[in-house]
């Protein structure tokens, strides 16, 4: 009886010991899941100098591969075999390379860097003559217009004047907005299209560059321009909900609208997603230069469907065109996200509402592009910092892949971000 009586104890201490040894480790794994959910949020201050020192290692990089090309030419992006795509002074691109140089010198305000943007960005003085496409904006904007932030150069200056009236020549009185695409037989695709005038969504972009020559020149001619173009296209690109119509073509001769279609997006009624953020982005812009409480309501608008919409994945990074027919299989767009984030950054300051909603979200983005996902490794990517980006999905090439101008307004957004305390 005696050796039942001690068994029985035996065993009820084994067991005792067994669930409290389980009860330990259970809870040690609980705290080190706790501990790890905790490590893996990045402090704004370390994720911001940790995309910025790669960015200027991987373009340091970049620029070695490629500085003594002459003519200088500009990296855009990868072609569809994945060789590095450069292109001349002409390209609608070309200005966004210098761009991001000019934001890595402002975090990094060393002479090397001064000099690769500077290199870079001298390389387009040509540009200014242009007259045979809108996007002069970009091209000198995104270059010489942040150079002049930290060079206060007067070549920088009237590189800039001389750009908007170029630019502006592309004005068309009887529409009241700025030409986009010409139509002649030269224009490949776009002059089999039909159309007369086109004004594409994106061609708010390049009001900045008439807003600031016409500070620098004291010329009212280009400010009126930009407010006549701004106007337009919120009269006749926009729908009810504030979706965008990527191209909106016209008569020369009445100013009538023709009619409204894509040519990037998926279908003529469809938002394509790059063009939803242009429209914020320059909305927004528009407004912090005219302070013109009408741009402000429809940047404001603009973002709440963007903000709001069910077509957008929970990370905030939108598929090529948010009702692209093969979702979820198709391709996101970065860049997008990218000019989205950077919109919304300076959207906040005027609109204390919504500050924070804004800010949050544009964090969202800012941290998924940050990661492993969307971030590039060094010496990949053929010297881009993103990944995953669309061009123009119809033609075949640029999708999936880095693009110069998702680079250029990721570190634009960082930049803003940064500014925020």
């Amino acid at each position: 009886m005696h050796q039942i009586i001690e068994k029985y104890l035996m065993k009820l201490l084994k067991s005792i010991l067994l669930l409290t040894l389980l009860s330990f480790v259970f809870s040690c794994k609980s705290d080190k899941k706790e501990d790890t959910s905790t490590s893996k949020i990045e402090t704004k201050d370390a994720l911001i100098n940790r995309v910025f020192s790669f960015s200027e290692k991987q373009y340091d990089s970049l620029i070695h591969r490629i500085e003594s090309n002459k003519p200088l030419l500009q990296p855009r992006g990868v072609t569809e075999d994945g060789q590095l795509r450069l292109k001349p002074f002409r390209d609608w691109t070309s200005g966004f390379f210098p761009g991001s140089l000019w934001y890595i010198y402002q975090n990094n305000p060393s002479e090397k860097n001064k000099s690769n943007a500077m290199k870079f960005t001298e390389a387009l003085d040509s540009v200014k003559y242009i007259t045979n496409s809108h996007d002069v904006g970009f091209m000198l904007g995104c270059s010489y217009g942040n150079g002049f932030k930290y060079t206060k150069s007067d070549t920088y200056k009237n590189v800039i004047i001389q750009g908007a009236r170029s630019l502006a020549t592309r004005y068309r009185p009887i529409i009241g907005a700025i030409q986009s695409w010409n139509t002649t037989p030269d224009m490949g695709w776009i002059a089999k299209r039909g159309w007369d005038t086109p004004i594409i969504v994106d061609n708010m972009m390049n009001l900045e560059l008439l807003f600031r020559a016409a500070d620098f020149a004291k010329d009212s001619t280009l400010y009126t321009i930009a407010i006549h173009h701004a106007k337009t296209t919120m009269k006749n690109h926009f729908r009810d909900d504030f979706s965008s119509f990527h191209v909106v073509d016209y008569n020369s001769k009445t100013g009538k609208v023709r009619s409204k279609q894509t040519a990037q997006g998926y279908k003529d009624w469809t938002s394509w997603a790059r063009g939803q953020a242009w429209g914020l982005y320059g909305f927004t812009q528009t407004y912090e230069n005219t302070k013109d409480s009408t741009f402000l309501a429809q940047a404001k608008h603009i973002a709440n469907y963007i903000m709001t919409s069910k077509k957008v994945p929970e990370d905030h990074i939108p598929y090529w065109d948010y009702d692209a027919p093969k979702i979820p299989n198709e391709p996101r767009d970065a860049s997008a996200a990218a000019i989205t984030a950077s919109a919304l950054l300076t959207l906040q300051k005027y609109v204390p509402e919504k500050r924070n909603e804004m800010i949050a979200y544009a964090e969202s983005i800012l941290r998924r592009l940050s990661s492993d996902d969307y971030l590039a490794e060094y010496g990949k990517n053929q010297g881009f910092i993103l990944k995953h980006s669309v061009g123009n999905i119809h033609t075949g090439e640029e999708n999936d892949k880095p693009l110069n101008y998702a680079d250029y307004y990721f570190l634009e957004a960082l930049s803003k971000w940064k500014a925020i305390k």
